[in-house]
């Protein structure tokens, strides 16, 4: 539960020092009401978990569906739904690494959170999942516009 609180009030900061957005009152107060009623009502900690652990899984599962270039290999860390690398239980928070294939030698990453300003977990499944793919084939139109010149 200290994590999870810990979390919320890292955000909390986060908001309030990043220049680049105006942070409204509305915005911090609403914050803090979840910090508050997360430390007045700890089992709903419990439920959130669950409901993003689903979600999370219904991601990886539309991911994979969705991709199924030969060229792309992805990997995930999330832990506790999938995880397919070594080094994952190292980070604190879910993401997929993308490597593009391009030759024996060359095999660009690139890493996609699912946590945070990409995703944030908002929205349904369906369209994380989209933005998800979306990034990969961005990414693979970026190294192919670097290796064709």
């Amino acid at each position: 539960m200290e994590k999870v609180i810990k979390e919320k009030v890292e955000e909390l900061v986060e908001l309030m020092n990043d220049p680049e957005i105006t942070v409204i009152e509305k915005e911090v107060r609403e914050k803090l009401e979840i910090i508050l009623a997360l430390l007045n009502d700890p089992e709903e900690i419990v439920v959130k978990e669950k409901e993003v652990k689903e979600k999370l899984k219904k991601i990886v599962a539309l991911v994979n569906n969705a991709m199924v270039d030969p060229d792309i290999d992805i990997d995930y860390c999330i832990p506790g739904v999938e995880t397919t690398l070594k080094n994952c239980d190292d980070v604190d928070y879910p993401y997929i690494l993308v490597t593009y294939v391009v030759s024996e030698y060359t095999k660009p990453t690139h890493r996609i959170p699912l946590l945070g300003n990409m995703a944030g977990l908002h929205g349904t499944p369906e369209e994380i999942a989209k933005q998800v793919t979306f990034f990969i084939e961005e990414f693979k139109g970026e190294i192919d516009s670097v290796e064709m010149g």
